[in-house]
């Protein structure tokens, strides 16, 4: 269920998502039954809009737990798909304490934060208005990614900032802000991401990756990672059109 996610992820429990990016709410609905922990809903790269990622939450509803990706991390797209009714956020470049600081008081209602007061899904239209706002401090998640090297400059002071839930590394882009673009196995990457692991497991802040594989995400559980995002609904949808494909194919081959 939505509502314990952040009590399990503060327990280290092994959350496996995958990533949402199709603006279709039953693509997310399929993903949601096939027994994932949480859905990664993409509003950074994705196109996903306001009304369609409406769509999806209310599509897939108390199932599994639905955290967006903010395309920035700005105080309006914040509170935009918290009021939504998301269980959380995943905010991207966040670089130095300052951000972390901004995106936890965005995302929480006083006296923790100064998130915007308004009636919304996540408040029942108004008819849940009281509940949601004495629970939502408690139960919303806030995720920030290190995926600079800024962020590996600054990743203790990140992780003192009271409020951050987890930490997800962004492999690609921190190899792009270290000049070695997508060579995510470069000794000079490799240390950046061991300097934010140790942080973390220091601090007892829980870790997250992205692969687009089981296999390209399993070093890192292996290493401690337990908040996963592994696969992206596109590929799946390609991957397993191809496969059908070639054994078709293969069936049916002229001699």
């Amino acid at each position: 269920m939505a509502s314990n996610f952040k009590a399990r992820l503060a327990n280290g429990e092994k959350l496996f998502g995958t990533m949402v990016t199709l603006p279709t709410p039953a693509a997310a609905e399929i993903l949601a039954d096939a027994g994932f922990d949480w859905l990664f809903i993409d509003g950074e790269h994705g196109p996903l809009e306001t009304s369609e990622l409406l769509a999806i939450l209310q599509t897939v509803g108390d199932r599994v737990a639905c955290i967006v990706r903010v395309p920035e991390s700005g105080e309006v797209p914040i509170k935009k798909v918290l009021d939504l009714g998301a269980t959380g956020v995943i905010v991207p470049q966040v670089n130095t304490a300052e951000q972390a600081a901004d995106v936890v008081r965005y995302s929480k209602y006083a006296p923790d934060g100064n998130r915007g007061v308004g009636l919304a899904r996540a408040h029942g239209y108004g008819m849940k208005f009281s509940e949601y706002i004495e629970a939502a401090n408690d139960q919303t998640v806030v995720i920030v990614q290190a995926e600079h090297a800024t962020a590996v400059d600054n990743i203790e002071s990140i992780l003192k900032v009271p409020g951050i839930d987890a930490v997800l590394l962004g492999p690609y882009d921190l190899s792009a802000s270290l000049g070695k673009m997508g060579q995510v196995d470069d000794p000079v990457v490799t240390s950046a991401i061991d300097r934010v692991t140790t942080a973390c497991q220091n601090a007892k802040i829980p870790l997250g990756y992205f692969g687009v594989t089981a296999a390209a995400v399993q070093k890192y559980i292996d290493g401690g990672y337990t908040l996963i995002v592994a696969g992206v609904d596109t590929l799946f949808l390609g991957q397993a059109a191809s496969s059908l494909l070639a054994e078709l194919k293969q069936q049916n081959a002229s001699g």
